[in-house]
């Protein structure tokens, strides 16, 4: 295949992936500015006027800042705990892995990737249960323990491409292992932090399954939970229920946009051999 017939094709694919990405954004948008008649008559037809008719209903139906809260809440310390926590756990592995013991670790963190969550959703809840731990702070903790097998296979590579010179002139000059770490290791892996910290932040914002088998309290639904308020017996009012998925997804989308240079660096940087 010639350069320019290769260049036609990804073309082509990259115009078929915007559109295939914009497009449900687009329903979305326009549809949560239309009055239900307008939805039926056409579900892409531009609106006949601006109306914020929706988003103030669906803020009374779903008491979206209640929730807001919540998923602000969880979405916060599940950032801060899972990159102070998995950071921690994978300079110890990447640092010793030519130990048994910790090699082992690593396959079996990296192994707890492949396991789908459906087979120990029901253990989960009843240990949780158990525990009291079925509202937010449980849910905290589950984020934080769940994202440690990926987030630790992303910082072991990274970890890997830093000079042990580093710590050893550190530590010849009198720091700890502890100072080490958060004095010159944890700075140098800003990138990295970076990448953990929007990928974390997605997943928890925007998560469902875990919120819902976890908490049992109505008062700490997140934003996802809360969208189920429009769902009906018979019928579902798609205009309230794109307004509120357009509040819920917008801060998501803004802090993606303006952050998601770092997630490639993050993942490119870990990527390469020193």
């Amino acid at each position: 295949m010639s350069q320019n017939k290769y260049n036609w094709l990804v073309t082509v694919l990259l115009m078929l992936g915007t559109i295939v990405i914009l497009f449900p954004l687009y329903i979305t948008v326009v549809n949560a500015f239309k009055t239900p008649a307008e939805t039926a008559a056409s579900i892409l037809a531009l609106p006949d006027s601006l109306s914020f008719a929706n988003f103030n209903r669906a803020i009374e139906m779903t008491n979206f800042f209640n929730a807001l809260g919540n998923s602000v809440y969880v979405t916060l310390f599940t950032v801060l705990f899972t990159v102070l926590s998995n950071s921690l756990v994978a300079y110890a592995i990447a640092r010793n892995m030519h130990k048994k013991m910790y090699r082992f670790l690593f396959y079996y963190f990296v192994s707890a990737m492949f396991v789908p969550f459906p087979i120990i959703m029901l253990p989960i809840v009843n240990q949780m249960s158990s525990m009291g731990l079925m509202n937010l702070n449980g849910l905290i903790l589950l984020y934080i323990v769940y994202g440690l097998a990926f987030n630790v296979f992303l910082y072991t590579g990274y970890i890997k491409t830093i000079p042990k010179e580093l710590e050893e002139a550190a530590i010849v000059d009198g720091c700890s292992q502890w100072g080490v770490f958060w004095r010159i290791i944890f700075p140098i892996l800003s990138p990295i932090n970076a990448t953990v910290a929007i990928l974390t932040a997605l997943w928890a914002w925007n998560d469902f399954l875990l919120p819902l088998v976890i908490l049992s309290n109505r008062a700490d639904q997140t934003l996802p939970l809360v969208q189920y308020v429009f769902q009906g017996q018979f019928a579902t009012n798609y205009n309230l229920s794109f307004a509120s998925y357009l509040m819920a997804l917008l801060p998501m989308i803004i802090l993606y946009l303006f952050l998601q240079r770092y997630i490639i660096s993050g993942v490119t940087q870990g990527a390469i051999k020193s």
